[in-house]
């Protein structure tokens, strides 16, 4: 029988039927109530939703298996009901353009590096100042919970995920550098606008390009050297255009995962309080421990290799290094103030989440 079949009222009075089973008026309004009330929590199912995810590392990238798992877990909560595709390796459009593409509508879900847009996102360029953080994964939660506080102003276009950072960078180059003094002369492809600002400080002359155009770069001698994390130089194959690398903290990149609004408000409340659900430190620090660990193993891969040296620094050469790192902070606080923020207590807010993370240097 089909599912709207409604079946006599067992209240019905029959010839058949005993007095005693007969229900009162009373009984009937309640279960009819009931009935009608129970109906649309029954039909309100939640419709199907698909995602778009957008990667812009190579596929075999250890991000992508950590997105594909957030998605997973997303799909399991909300019973089937928000499914997700990723597409890696700049299938929907170009590194640079991340965060237009979640803005548009391009992605639902775009992976973005703030840096790759110099003096856009001014508060989250004091993450990537030099020597703050000791690690990716610990340090991921701290850069979200310090983050969060800003990134409804600072990123208003789209819906603000979580943050996350890599394990430390440094310096890969042809030329050996060792002290700030080498940087003069040389032409460097920076992590982030920061990491830019203390090249530039040093005499150095910056050339912008996406971790993917990178190679190219180097081979072609239009950079000199690039500040890259350890694993990743040979995932891009920047391993067989440079040769020398220090082996000091230098810097990390900060990233967001942020998803267009719309979609989001086009979603039922539960869909939402998926989403919700997923958007924490916890996740950030879960989505980044993959490739912090990819990161971190890669300085003992370098080393391995014949032609490559990996090099420390004496302390004063680490502190040298970290005197010269003293503008970039300044001219960064220059910019905050712009915003309306106080870069004394946004720089005290990161180095106390970094502290609570156990992730200060």
């Amino acid at each position: 029988m089909p599912s709207t079949h409604q079946p006599r009222p067992r209240g019905t009075r029959s010839s058949r039927q005993p007095h005693s089973l007969r229900t009162s008026p009373l009984a009937l309004l309640a279960a009819c109530a009931a009935l009608v009330v129970g109906t649309p929590a029954v039909q309100a199912q939640d419709k199907p939703v698909q995602l778009k995810l957008s990667s812009w590392v190579p596929a075999q990238h250890p991000l992508n298996p950590a997105l594909q798992a957030w998605a997973d877990d997303i799909k399991k909560e909300s019973n089937g009901t928000l499914t997700a595709i990723l597409f890696p390796s700049e299938q929907l459009g170009k590194a640079f353009d991340h965060y237009d593409m979640a803005r548009d509508g391009i992605a639902d879900f775009s992976y973005v590096n703030p840096g790759y847009q110099p003096g856009r996102f001014p508060v989250m360029a004091g993450a990537s100042l030099p020597f703050l953080f000791a690690n990716g994964k610990e340090g991921s939660a701290a850069i979200d919970a310090w983050y969060r506080n800003y990134a409804a102003k600072e990123m208003k276009d789209v819906k603000y995920c979580f943050a996350f950072v890599h394990d430390p960078g440094t310096f890969h180059s042809r030329k050996k550098i060792v002290v700030p003094t080498d940087v003069k002369g040389l032409k460097v492809r920076p992590a982030t606008s920061t990491v830019g600002q203390l090249i530039t400080s040093l005499g150095g002359t910056n050339v912008q390009a996406s971790a993917p155009e990178s190679r190219d770069m180097l081979e072609r001698g239009v950079a000199d050297a690039i500040t890259f994390p350890w694993g990743s130089i040979g995932l891009f194959g920047i391993d067989k255009v440079v040769k020398y690398h220090m082996d000091a903290p230098l810097y990390v990149t900060p990233f967001v995962w942020v998803m267009n609004k719309g979609k989001y408000d086009a979603m039922s409340t539960a869909q939402k309080k998926v989403i919700d659900d997923h958007c924490t430190s916890e996740w950030a620090q879960k989505v980044a421990a993959p490739w912090a660990d990819f990161e971190f193993a890669g300085r003992a891969k370098i080393a391995a290799q014949a032609g490559h040296e990996v090099y420390k620094l004496a302390p004063d050469q680490l502190d040298a290094w970290r005197k010269a790192a003293a503008p970039s902070e300044a001219q960064w606080a220059e910019a905050v103030k712009k915003t309306g923020e106080d870069p004394k207590a946004v720089m005290d807010a990161l180095k106390a989440s970094l502290a609570k993370y156990k992730s200060a240097l």
